[in-house]
């Protein structure tokens, strides 16, 4: 997540249009985290970390437009095991996440469209391309029919030049992921706590996060 934001804020994909983040397996669950009664559910279980990147990929600090739908797939409890949640507004990204358990061919974990390329990728690994706009140039319209140098009805294709890299986590940290990133969390609470430094979650952001969770559960009932 951190690498993909420096990848945006470099500019080298352009402008993001859509985000796409996909927590997805199959998995079939019985325990007291199924429950409704206990809270349960993958919104409330695994949601919080792909919607908290959610929200910084859409940037801002105000509300986003909310469509979710949820079911009920592969779980004994009442509770939901499949999230579908789109957030958008005038100005933003699109920002599609599915948590789902019922996903027997998971792919990516983030998927990030721009205008000049695009990053795909895993919570470990990463591959991005884009092209240089100086190099493409500016697009001109046509509004005639294009034809080729036979004079004969064509598509309009282009052959742009890609720029392609990829980034993995250091190995050391691959090894145990979880423990990574337990101890970057409580490491930047500490430093909060002892050291006075800026809090890198603030409560704000949880408060919209929070609110984005009780929409989905206001729609889905």
């Amino acid at each position: 997540f951190n690498r993909i934001e420096e990848i945006i804020a470099s500019g080298s994909i352009g402008r993001v249009v859509q985000v796409s983040i996909a927590y997805n397996n199959f998995a079939r669950r019985w325990d007291w985290q199924t429950l409704r009664a206990n809270n349960g559910g993958n919104l409330l279980n695994t949601g919080p970390h792909p919607v908290d990147q959610a929200l910084q990929f859409f940037g801002g600090e105000s509300m986003p437009n909310i469509t979710s739908i949820m079911d009920r797939a592969n779980t004994a409890g009442d509770a939901e095991d499949f999230v579908k949640l789109i957030l958008h507004g005038q100005g933003h990204p699109v920002i599609d996440v599915e948590i789902s358990s019922c996903c027997a061919y998971p792919s990516f974990t983030y998927n990030v469209q721009g205008t000049r390329g695009g990053i795909k990728g895993s919570t470990s690994h990463l591959d991005w391309k884009y092209f240089k706009q100086e190099e493409a140039g500016e697009l001109t319209l046509v509004e005639t029919p294009l034809v080729n140098d036979k004079n004969e009805p064509a598509y309009c294709r282009e052959q742009l030049n890609w720029y392609e890299e990829s980034w993995d986590i250091p190995e050391e940290q691959k090894k145990d992921l979880f423990h990574t990133m337990a101890q970057s969390f409580y490491s930047m609470l500490y430093d909060t706590i002892i050291h006075g430094k800026a809090l890198e979650v603030t409560p704000q952001q949880v408060r919209r996060q929070i609110a984005v969770m009780e929409e989905c559960h206001r729609q889905n009932p």
